[in-house]
């Protein structure tokens, strides 16, 4: 053979650190060691493989020639040298293990396994209680290094890890159940005839009961004894004594696998999960156990319990402890705070990282393994007390499970896999180099490097911590909306006999929940759940928790009706569902809004799409003026035509309706927000409706700037959800605008065609259609219903200067330019300002008029059979009694007060309390009557689907009333109490500021 010929700059490019020292190594070899510097060059850590193959050259001479012989054999060494120094070093110590190397690495069966290492012992496999004559344990821990040795090649040598990691780990795990069943037969070799006539079973817990162990792990067991009986029966031994033998057997066992000796040691044996911990007896008898487990055993007990498996000794007493406990473990997650527990356990978990570990902890941190295992635990837990098909151990079977059947999303699944499987792999090869039990991911950059090149990454420490951080924020981010979903925490507090339920039992549920046509709900549940598709397996998920929430709504009926409606319609897009078992809230929120509003189920029925927003709470937000006009406009220049234009704008106008309502019902806008939310829509819906008719009328050329005034609670930003919006309309004036010339050679009229626009816009928009219609009323314009349609800016200056009247005066409090070109609005503001806030108030003739017109207001306005006490708006101490109060303040002194200046209600309130012209109690008393009486106002519309001013005399809508302004269930009562007090109050505070009395 020629020598083999390299240079230190060759191994530097080959990836050798030490490229010195590996030359002073290999410059000895010839050229047919070629080869396997090729695979030195590819190991995990070349100079780590380099120097254990120089090692084991020493100790082995005929080494080069059986590597040059056997490709095989190499891959295997050098690869397994490139990632384990502690493995080198088992090699050293015993080189006959080779021959486990030099041959294809197929799993061995479990049984063969544990047959091979109970015959190290000296003991027979086939024997019922296999007795040892190897008493040491020493072969023992050899044979299971050598079998950790070649599961270790198998791994490392796969092309892709990632896809093997649960194989090798379910070989671990049955490496681990073959040492078990070895140790037990020294221990009760050791333990004489007591033990002989002693069962003893080992239950794996923990990653040994699911077969998922690591390299390196504490195994967790819990240990089951009872005497052995004779044909008749009857035990061969006192059950006390049956009991102090297994003890001593399991302890003997434990020392076994534990101990550290001259011929290595194997793994921890963990008994601290057992009854009442390290505190309590190290073995039980089956009775004890169920004793315990039924009357002591606390919640995170049953979840250590949901991986038990018979894994060593006597297995038919393993099953029976199995079958015993796992009844119980399906039914942990009915305890009081079960989901809320399990939550905080992980959180304490999280909490007790130490500093230095933060951010590198596989296992215990945030995005790492127990993350997705408890996630999997909890869900298994919950929904598994009535689906079977969840009851399995393994972790990525679980996970499985849970997305076949629908508990989970697919991608989410994915997900949840691929990281796991890669969170295993990492903490696998971290724990090889030194077969250390750690779940900390190195900092180092050699360590790292190793790591990253043990899974073929091209740069290895920048892509190993990349891929992890990424895979790390995706499982906390699944990890967060799966654990702590309030979908999980409201099936869990329902019964498992109430999930699955016959048809009159589910009957009676249902008229317990509150249901008043319980047979009709059945229907709808019958029709959301049948079937064997994905979507029905998820409607069944649902429905339990959805019920509930419907009940605790005003009207559980019309919400399972709505409810269906809406799944119908959407059941097969592929985001709905989903989004209702995973994102978060957004089921209840749906299920309190469709139970609570025949408006919101309006709005939602007609674009079931709409729904999205509800799964997160900043979507339900309203828009502001700027978002709501730029989409609005965009959306009319993409259509053809006036009408269709117009169209798209009210269905814009439809959808934030319903996130206005969406709010509003589920407590996050008060009365003011919703006032000024629903009047920057309609002043969005009017001007971009505005512009689209405007423009299709021939725009500048032929149109001259229109401004739109918003008047009465359209301009004081106090819209309700029935009101019309009240306008005034102003046009440039025609000397200040060009025109071109009309067919007939004349230039048309701007008057006629700006009265044409506004005709249009109006006709558009109150048109009957899918969207609901937006009523434009003009009728507060100057003259009313007798007066000109629209008026130009010089119109409106000479008007004012010479007819205006009283009332008039007073509508003008509550202007403002709202919609339109904006530089004509502001200039009729200004000469409206000039008006509205008369330099030395209001003279006695003007505050008669106004005083003789509230009065008429009363007398005439109220409809006929209307409740005055229960009218909101012109009852006693209602909304037009506040306003009327304020606004003949701000009449009286907004020349002297500027903060009156506001077309708002509230605002100038405020403003007349703070300057003294009212007293706090007074002005108190005003708002709460107003704001009251608004809400009322608006949630009267909610559940209704129409308006009206006058509280219900049917007593179901009046309790619904109640509950959705915060009363209980049968308080009705007490809502009507508190708004006689509380107009009563605003009445007398009207009587003394408006009437002078």
């Amino acid at each position: 053979m020629t020598r083999l010929e390299t240079t230190q700059g060759t191994l530097a490019r080959r990836g050798f650190a030490d490229a010195g020292g590996a030359l002073a190594v290999v410059q000895g070899w010839d050229s047919a060691q070629e080869p396997v510097l090729e695979l030195l060059a590819r190991a995990a850590d070349p100079d780590l493989a380099l120097v254990g193959l120089d090692r084991l050259y020493d100790q082995v001479p005929e080494l080069p020639a059986r590597l040059a012989a056997s490709p095989l054999l190499a891959r295997h060494l050098v690869t397994v040298l490139g990632a384990s120094a502690s493995l080198a070093q088992h090699l050293n110590a015993h080189p006959e293990h080779l021959d486990l190397l030099d041959r294809e690495l197929d799993k061995v069966p479990a049984a063969a396994l544990r047959a091979q290492l109970v015959r190290v012992t000296g003991a027979d496999p086939d024997a019922a209680m296999p007795v040892a004559t190897e008493l040491t344990g020493d072969a023992l821990r050899i044979a299971y290094r050598g079998e950790l040795l070649r599961i270790a090649a198998r791994d490392l040598c796969s092309p892709e890890p990632i896809e093997v990691v649960d194989e090798v780990a379910d070989e671990l795990s049955d490496l681990a159940d073959a040492t078990l069943e070895a140790a037990l037969a020294i221990a009760r070799a050791k333990g004489g005839e007591a033990a002989r006539q002693t069962r003893l079973a080992v239950v794996g817990l923990g990653k040994c009961g699911a077969q998922e162990l690591n390299y390196v792990s504490d195994v967790d067991v819990l240990f089951v004894a009872e005497p052995v009986l004779d044909a008749g029966g009857e035990p061969l031994i006192a059950v006390e004594a049956a009991v102090n033998a297994a003890t001593r057997m399991a302890a003997e066992l434990s020392r076994i696998c534990s101990a550290h000796t001259a011929a290595g040691t194997i793994w921890e044996v963990d008994a601290a999960l057992r009854p009442e911990g390290r505190a309590g007896q190290l073995v039980r008898r089956l009775a004890s156990h169920q004793a315990y487990y039924e009357r002591w055993a606390k919640t995170w007990e049953f979840q250590a319990m949901l991986k038990a498996r018979p894994c060593a000794g006597d297995l038919a007493l393993g099953q029976a402890f199995v079958d015993m406990v796992s009844p119980m473990v399906w039914r942990a997650a009915e305890r009081e705070n079960f989901v809320a527990d399990t939550q905080a356990m992980r959180l304490r978990v999280v909490a007790h990282i130490p500093a230095r570990e933060q951010g590198r902890e596989l296992k215990l941190g945030e995005g790492g393994l127990r993350d997705v295992e408890f996630s999997v635990q909890l869900l298994q837990l919950v929904h598994g007390r009535v689906d079977e098909r969840l009851r399995v151990r393994p972790t990525l079977l679980a996970l499985k499970a849970l997305v076949d059947n629908g508990y989970v999303g697919r991608e989410d699944g994915k997900g949840f896999g691929l990281a796991y499987r890669f969170l295993r792999t990492v903490e696998h090869r971290i724990q090889l180099h030194q077969l250390r039990r750690t779940h900390v991911l190195p900092d180092g950059e050699a360590d790292l490097r190793r790591l990253g090149r043990s899974l073929g990454y091209a740069n290895p420490a920048a892509e190993l911590v990349s891929t992890w951080r990424h895979c790390a924020a995706r499982v906390r981010r699944l990890h967060e909306r799966l654990f702590y979903s309030p979908l999980l925490d409201v099936v869990a507090r329902i019964p498992s006999p109430e999930l699955r339920l016959t048809t009159d039992a589910a009957l009676d549920r249902l008229k317990a929940l509150g249901y008043a046509d319980p047979q009709a709900a059945l229907r709808h549940i019958a029709a959301l759940g049948q079937g064997v598709t994905r979507q029905a397996e998820i409607q069944r998920q649902l429905l339990p928790a959805m019920l509930g929430w419907f009940a605790d709504a005003p009207n559980p009926d019309s919400g399972l009706l709505a409810f269906r409606q809406v799944s119908e319609a959407l059941g097969t897009t592929p985001w709905y569902l989903r989004a209702l078992r995973d994102e978060g809230a957004m089921a209840e929120r749906l299920a309190r809004i469709l139970a609570s509003s025949r408006y919101a189920v309006s709005l939602l029925t007609r674009a079931p799409q709409t729904v999205q927003m509800l799964a997160r709470e900043q979507e339900l937000r309203p828009h502001s003026l700027v978002e709501l006009s730029t989409e609005m406009q965009a959306a009319a220049r993409r259509q053809n035509g006036v009408a269709a234009g117009v169209e798209a704008i009210r269905a814009i106008r439809r959808r934030e309706l319903f996130r206005v309502a969406a709010a509003d019902l589920l407590g996050e806008l008060d009365v003011l927000e919703v006032g000024s939310a629903l009047t920057d829509l309609a002043s969005a819906t009017i001007d971009a409706a505005l512009r689209v008719v405007r423009t299709a009328a021939g725009g500048d050329g032929v149109v001259p700037p229109i401004a739109v005034v918003a008047m009465g609670r359209w301009g004081g930003h106090e819209l309700s959800y029935a009101s019309d919006a009240d306008a005034m309309f102003v046009m440039g004036d025609a000397s200040g605008a060009r025109f071109v010339m009309g067919d007939g050679g004349r230039e048309p009229d701007p008057t006629r065609a700006s009265a044409a626009v506004i005709s249009e816009v109006r006709r558009l928009l109150a048109r009957p259609g899918v969207d609901p219609a937006l009523v434009v009323d003009a009728d507060l314009r100057p003259e009313g219903k007798g007066g000109a349609l629209i008026r130009s800016l010089t119109a409106y200056r000479n008007y004012y200067a010479r007819w205006s009247s009283t009332w008039e005066l007073q509508a003008l409090v509550r202007a403002d330019s709202l919609a339109g070109d904006a530089e004509l609005g502001a200039e009729l503001m200004a000469e409206i300002d000039g008006r509205r806030w008369p330099a030395a108030g209001l003279t006695p003739s003007q505050l008669g008029e106004i005083r003789k017109l509230k009065a008429r207001v009363e007398a005439e306005r109220l409809p006929r059979g209307a409740n005055p006490a229960t009218h909101t708006k012109l009852g006693p101490g209602g909304l037009a009694d506040v306003e009327w109060t304020v606004q003949l303040l701000q009449l009286q002194h907004a020349h002297e007060v500027p903060e009156l200046r506001s077309s708002r209600t509230i605002v100038a309130l405020r403003a007349a309390r703070d300057a003294g012209l009212l007293d706090g109690t007074d002005a108190g008393h005003l708002e709460a009557a107003w704001m009251l009486a608004g809400r009322i106002r608006n949630q009267i519309m909610l559940v209704r689907g129409r308006g009206s001013d006058s509280l219900p005399t049917d007593t179901r809508e009046l309790a619904a009333l109640a509950e959705l302004l915060g009363y209980g269930r049968a308080e009705s009562s007490h809502l009507l109490a508190d708004y006689f007090r509380v107009t009563r109050r605003a009445r007398g505070v009207v009587d003394r500021v408006f009437w002078g009395v």
